[in-house]
């Protein structure tokens, strides 16, 4: 399986489409872009759902660097409500 992405062209792109979606099928990914500005990404379908899946987790990671309890005790705080 090759993991890289290579960038091509939306004419090359709109040329190629079917080797391409065999490419991708075989593990490829492509950037294509349209006067030189990325506008697009062809993947496949697994490897999108598990690029999602990595960017949410990170997103949930970073979220919870930055909250704090400010030296609390959750098991505490659990506790105080239940009361």
């Amino acid at each position: 399986m090759n993991s890289s992405t290579r960038t091509i062209g939306a004419f090359e792109a709109k040329t190629k489409l079917g080797e391409l979606l065999e490419r991708v099928g075989q593990g490829s990914s492509f950037t294509i872009t349209k006067h030189d500005r990325p506008v697009a990404r062809l993947v496949g379908f697994a490897e999108d759902l598990t690029a999602r899946r990595e960017a949410a987790t990170a997103a949930i990671r970073a979220q919870r660097r930055r909250y704090t309890l400010g030296g609390l005790n959750a098991r505490a705080l659990r506790e105080e409500g239940r009361a």
